[in-house]
């Protein structure tokens, strides 16, 4: 158990938060949110020992083993793959390289025997003979399978070091877990594998994500930190999200009576108690939230932006057509005959562990780069605004004020509506005097999202457009592209975006081919899995 007294945490004078108390017990998964700079994972170091607090005091049960996802890739690259994996039991691995030092002297003594024994006995009580059986199992769960591991993790590539960090925090079942994002990088197999890993773990999970999904598949509990508190809710995300902004609703509604306001609330928790679900956790979490009375449910004052878009004019029947597209980047072919045709109803998700073949479809059928072969054909009633994955150009060295930035592209130039429409999007007061050169990645997407608003297009082209953002941002752009009535073409790693967007999904396969499939991305993976298990 982890008990959290009176915490509180300043910055040069800044509170952060103060007065928090909580308990992590076994058993359960909490989910970190909270809004970009809130100090999510500045709560974990916390927890983590890494820095002290201001006030107040962490205790954790005396004898409990904690890991750490850590995020430095470089750390580990002149150790072996499976070394890494072990050191998170450390213990573990320090008995090892005692154990090795010991066989290899050549004046083997008596007390040399003795603490051979005593570490042997250890070594087995840990499961140390099974080490090397866990290591493999955790890499080929997290798409590691042809990787090596007694190869150096220099060896490896960025994103192949991040799954081998993410199995050293996993190694050796400890007591407690803090991870920070352990779904970035990671494909749609591995995040459902961790998932399951994370359901089935008995110990106390503490994770910070922004994926909307993986905190609804494993999570008990979230843990809610917003203007300088922090406070715990029983439910995953999605209850969370739905019952606060049920919560504002009625605030908004005080002239409402109490019990038609009870009434409301009470079965809203019935609708969610009685969700289904193959988590054992989620059946845990049922009998909770059937006990909550509605002043327990949450509210927050949270700020979500304004993501709408709306046509200027209604496709006709032909949208784009794309023909045997190939295209070889950095003497490694990402698009290998390529041919789709768009049809005015698409929304389509480009998936497939290659990010690069998307972004590069992207900027041909954008103009923006010349495919080696094949052609490309947008139909004459067809506009589209384009999400670049890299913004770059848009900013750098820019000395706009995002209030000059935004005029460049809005048909309506007067301040008076532009600060309107920034407000919406969450920049308000002086922010629109922002020079855009110096705003944060989360800052940037907001007014590239604004930008594509400004052009009333009927085809919304957008690559990875929730990078940087917060939850509230991230469900906004989901209404947002739901919500709207022309083609989308999409790439993303949010699983609840595609989901609850896509009616079509295009996976890039390896070597630069391609599946086209007209289903929801949850019937698509279940389509996969299949095909996989048949082979």
């Amino acid at each position: 158990m982890i008990t959290v007294s009176n915490l509180g945490l300043e910055f040069s004078g800044a509170k952060l938060f103060s007065g928090v108390d909580l308990k992590f017990v076994p058993g359960n998964c909490y989910g970190i949110i909270g809004a970009n700079g809130a100090g999510k994972s500045t709560f974990l170091k916390l927890l983590a020992g890494e820095i002290e607090p201001s006030a107040g005091s962490i205790e954790i049960a005396k004898g409990l083993r904690m890991s750490v996802l850590k995020q430095d890739q470089f750390a580990f690259d002149d150790f072996s793959v499976s070394d890494t994996v072990i050191m998170g039991n450390a213990r573990l691995y320090e008995i090892i390289g005692e154990k090795e030092r010991l066989y290899e002297k050549a004046a083997f003594t008596d007390e040399d025997g003795l603490l051979l024994a005593d570490l042997e006995g250890e070594f087995a009580k840990m499961g140390g003979w099974d080490a090397d059986t866990w290591v493999a199992g955790l890499l080929r769960g997290l798409g590691l399978r042809d990787i090596d591991p007694s190869q150096p993790m220099r060896m490896l590539k960025g994103s192949e070091k991040v799954k081998v960090l993410l199995a050293q925090a996993l190694f050796g079942n400890p007591d407690i877990m803090l991870l920070d994002e352990p779904t970035n990088n990671l494909d749609i197999q591995s995040i459902a594998w961790l998932e399951d890993f994370l359901i089935d773990y008995p110990g106390t999970v503490i994770v910070v994500s922004h994926d909307r999904h993986f905190l609804n598949n494993v999570c008990t509990h979230i843990v809610d930190i917003d203007y300088t508190q922090i406070k715990m809710y029983v439910g995953n995300y999605e209850f969370w999200y739905e019952s606060s902004q049920l919560m504002q609703k009625i605030r908004r509604e005080q002239n409402k009576k109490t019990d038609e306001k009870i009434k409301e609330l009470q079965g809203f928790v019935a609708r969610f108690s009685a969700n289904k679900s193959k988590s054992k956790q989620a059946t845990s979490r049922k009998k909770l939230i059937e006990k909550l009375s509605y002043e327990e449910l949450p509210d927050s004052m949270r700020r979500y932006p304004f993501v709408g878009f709306k046509a200027d004019r209604e496709l006709g029947k032909d949208v784009l057509a794309v023909t045997n597209i190939c295209k070889t980047v950095d003497g490694v072919k990402v698009l290998d005959g390529v041919t789709f045709t768009v049809g005015r109803t698409d929304k389509i998700a480009f998936v497939g562990e290659n990010e690069a073949a998307s972004t590069t479809l992207f900027k041909i059928i954008t103009g923006a780069l010349e495919p080696d072969e094949g052609s490309y054909k947008w139909g004459v009633s067809a506009s589209y605004s384009y999400f670049p994955k890299d913004n770059a150009e848009f900013f750098d060295g820019n000395d706009m004020t995002i209030l000059q930035w935004l005029k460049q592209y809005s048909k309506d130039d007067t301040d008076t509506y532009l600060r309107g429409f920034l407000g919406k999007m969450l920049f308000s007061g002086d922010d629109v005097f922002k020079q855009v050169k110096v705003l944060s990645g989360g800052e940037r997407v907001r007014c590239m999202l604004s930008r594509m608003m400004m052009f009333g297009s009927n085809v919304l082209l957008l690559d990875q457009p929730t990078n940087h953002l917060d939850l509230e941002s991230i469900t906004a752009v989901n209404n947002g592209l739901a919500d709207f009535k022309g083609v989308v073409l999409f790439a993303s790693h949010d699983h609840q975006i595609i989901q609850t967007t896509a009616n079509r999904i295009i996976e890039f396969l390896p070597g630069g081919g391609m599946a086209d499939e007209r289903m929801t991305y949850d019937e698509y993976i279940e389509l996969r899995k299949g095909q996989e298990a048949k082979e």
